[in-house]
């Protein structure tokens, strides 16, 4: 059987994949000062970005939730791998052969699950693809063009017909070294009488990726009047694919949508495909389900949350595309961002669209969108009598807790403006003056803990027992970070692990007792243990050491903060401010051995050990003299 990945492959692939290209295939990555990057966490929600990574230190750190590492721990966490499938993955991407030590390697035997499912649908893709072109397939083609999209347009996207037959695709796999077993679990194959057959059969074929440009799944549109299933069927639900937390075209959008800060969410797959041969290569669609929960998490990470960025929704004019429009407004308090709806003319859908009216056509309608809040304070209106002071008095208390949801204040008092002629109701100022009395309400009872209708509702539950519990992720030391001494001493660890030629070699001459927070003094012991922040001024590979040379995860999670936290300097750091640093820390162990000693001093001369108190008395004179020189001469003292 195949053994461990040989070590120095390892650390090929380590050095290989840069960190910041591997996070930014998951999120948007903005300019954090000091050569660090930052953006919204993947890992827990937050409404401003704390996730930094530091791509000289081949490190990310969230000082919101505490996770952090290097790439490996990254790719651990958000695809669940091991760290074999971690390699693996990252070895491929990189070009990079691996060696297996202990017996060689098995392919196809010792890859761990996700890899493999991952590795099937890709080959499944390829496979389906390549069906396009046959003679069966000609309904396919057939479909494509009637919808304006031609063999470029399919290849694009990577379009694909499966077999009418039984289990073409089965068989194909298992020639691949597949076990049936793998196959049931990918969704490509499912049971049947006398074993698995192929889930998709006499198809179009969309494969659908993941944010990091994998095939998680497929999309499937019946062709033929005998074909008894579903119009469209997809991938069930696998341990590679989740319906509520893929967006079909997320891999071709995400460059373009964290680039412009917009998102077009059209309701399938060739309205997906219409709008970015349109010029909107910004669209997105869910696979099979409403826009929910997951999807928005997707987003936000992208758009970084930031009050300039946008979420325009399109659907068809009719009863069913005005309910899935409420629908998406109830989540729109869940984005930072604003949200917009353009509302397809005559019930055409963006594919529709452009095939009766041209490229043009589509790019229009997404211009022509309106506020959602908008939308939604419409159709509010049009389900009450107006021309009754009842009907105008129950739209007003239906209406107004929208517009107090709006987060821009300046839109909220122009649209409380304009709901109060939307109803016609002519004392405008008490309309206002209603808006924000519920918007002040909704503020006070968010800031009490309470319940707050303008943010998403957290469910309460019973506790999980203990077993179930998810351990708290290190948190780092509980230290009052409001201390001057402790702040400092922080940052002389961060200097010592982000700008090691600054510091060095003075820092290495710091003992443990220099620093009074023990857990900073088991920082400073890794540091040592790492050779020194001297040997460490010119090595790309010492943060790693220092890392390594942790006792526990807590100490290795402490010294991956600290090697991406911004420094407390809106300058880039120098001598002069890392001496800043030294002296100050130098200083606070000065004073705290003087206290020491003045005290020791006073007992022992009151126990009658003369000759101890002398002694002491000379080395506090010492103390004294160095203090007082270091706070003058400053780092030049050390």
């Amino acid at each position: 059987m195949a053994g461990r990945i040989n070590d120095d492959d390892v650390k090929a692939v380590r050095d290989a994949v840069p960190i910041d290209a591997v996070v930014s295939e998951y999120l948007q990555l903005r300019n954090a000062g000091g050569g660090n990057l930052k953006g919204l966490c993947p890992f827990h929600d937050e409404k401003s970005p704390s996730f930094h990574v530091s791509p000289a230190k081949g490190l990310y750190h969230c000082f919101g939730c505490q996770e952090g590492g290097d790439t490996v721990d990254f790719i651990m966490k958000i695809d669940h791998l091991s760290f074999a499938e971690t390699i693996e993955r990252l070895a491929s991407q990189a070009g990079i052969t691996l060696r297996y030590e202990e017996g060689g390697y098995t392919p196809g035997r010792q890859q761990g699950e996700r890899t493999r499912l991952v590795e099937a649908h890709k080959i499944a893709a390829q496979f389906y693809a390549e069906q396009l072109d046959g003679a069966e397939a000609e309904i396919a083609r057939a479909f494509l063009a009637e919808r304006g999209f031609d063999q470029s347009a399919a290849q694009h996207f990577g379009l694909g017909y499966s077999p009418a037959g039984w289990d073409h695709l089965t068989r194909f796999l298992r020639g691949r070294g597949f076990s049936d077993q793998e196959l049931v679990l990918s969704g490509l194959s499912q049971e049947g009488r006398r074993g698995p057959i192929d889930r998709f059969r006499g198809r179009l074929m969309w494969p659908i990726r993941d944010i990091a440009g994998e095939v998680v799944g497929f999309g499937a549109r019946k062709l033929r009047e005998d074909d008894n299933g579903p119009k469209y069927l997809n991938t069930p639900e696998t341990p590679l694919y989740r319906k509520s937390h893929v967006l079909y075209g997320i891999d071709l959008a995400k460059k373009e949508i964290a680039k412009t800060s917009r998102a077009v969410v059209v309701e399938g797959y060739t309205d997906v495909m219409a709008c970015h041969l349109s010029g909107i290569t910004t669209a997105i669609a869910t696979c099979g389900t409403s826009f929910g929960e997951g999807h928005i998490k997707i987003l936000r990470r992208l758009l970084m949350d930031h009050s300039g960025s946008e979420v325009v929704f399109t659907f068809d004019g009719d009863a069913a595309g005005q309910k899935a429009a409420l629908r998406a407004f109830e989540d729109d308090q869940k984005f930072a961002a604003e949200t917009s709806i353009a509302i397809t003319p005559g019930g055409m859908d963006p594919c529709d669209l452009r095939l009766a009216k041209g490229d043009a056509a589509v790019a229009d309608l997404v211009e022509s969108r309106t506020p959602l809040f908008e939308f939604a304070l419409r159709h509010v209106a049009s389900r009450h009598n107006l021309d009754t002071t009842v009907g105008r008095a129950a739209a007003l208390d239906e209406a107004a807790p929208i517009v107090a949801r709006i987060k821009n204040s300046s839109i909220q008092h122009e649209s409380a403006v304009q709901l109060a002629g939307m109803l016609g109701i002519l004392d405008t100022q008490f309309v206002v003056r209603r808006v924000s009395q519920l918007a002040r309400w909704a503020r006070e009872r968010g800031r009490d803990g309470g319940p707050d209708q303008s943010r998403p509702q957290q469910r309460r539950g019973p506790a999980a027992p203990p077993e179930q519990a998810r351990p708290a992720a290190p948190r780092g030391p509980a230290l009052n970070l409001r201390s001057p001494a402790r702040r400092v001493e922080r940052e002389l660890l961060k200097l010592a692990l982000q700008r090691p030629d600054l510091v060095s070699p003075a820092f290495d001459a710091y003992g443990a007792d220099e620093f009074t927070a023990p857990p900073y003094a088991v920082v400073r012991q890794c540091i040592e243990d790492a050779g020194g922040a001297t040997a460490g001024a010119a090595d790309p590979s010492y943060v790693p050491r220092v890392r390594e040379a942790a006792p526990d995860d807590t100490v290795r999670a402490m010294v991956t903060e600290l090697a991406v936290e911004p420094l407390l300097t809106r300058r880039d750091p120098d001598e002069a401010y890392a001496g800043v640093q030294l002296a100050t820390v130098r200083i606070a162990a000065v004073d705290a051995r003087i206290a020491d000693l003045e005290g020791a001093a006073r007992r022992s001369e009151a126990q009658g050990d003369h000759a101890g108190s002398a002694a002491m008395l000379q080395e506090l004179w010492v103390l004294q003299q160095y203090g007082k020189t270091l706070r003058e001469r400053g780092a030049a003292a050390l």
